[in-house]
């Protein structure tokens, strides 16, 4: 758990693949910024696969780490980017799978409320959701 201006918090961070099902599960504080948890995820992911990211996921670094995997990045460049990339706003719009991950994660009381206070068993809660989701299709 980590602390913010709202006080305990925490976030999830997801890969999912392209029929919305979770690969790769981590958890952080609610202070750690995003893009610190891309390079943990990404190693779990595909070679030749779209790595679809908002644009807090916007660095050079997570765009070399996408390339090393023969992967193609498409996020949308931060309004202070220098440099263009390419960006396809008709892929981008499958990034909506993952927002239905966690929709489908809080169809669950115990994962929305987050009745866990230790972040062990709280990312075992989320896993066992994540293995339901798989099974469920």
């Amino acid at each position: 758990m980590g602390r913010s201006r709202g006080g305990l918090t925490s976030k999830i961070h997801a890969l999912v693949d392209a029929e919305g099902r979770p690969v790769a599960l981590r958890l952080t504080g609610g202070q750690v910024h995003d893009s610190l948890e891309a390079e943990a995820l990404l190693e779990t992911m595909e070679d030749g696969a779209i790595l679809l990211a908002d644009k807090g996921y916007d660095s050079n670094a997570i765009r070399s780490l996408a390339a090393e995997r023969k992967a193609w990045a498409n996020i949308p460049p931060r309004s202070n980017r220098k440099g263009t990339f390419t960006f396809s706003a008709w892929v981008y719009r499958q990034r909506n799978l993952v927002e239905r991950f966690f929709n489908r994660l809080k169809q669950f009381r115990g994962i929305a409320t987050r009745y866990d206070k230790n972040p062990l068993n709280f990312l075992a809660a989320i896993k066992l959701v994540a293995c339901r989701i798989w099974c469920a299709g």
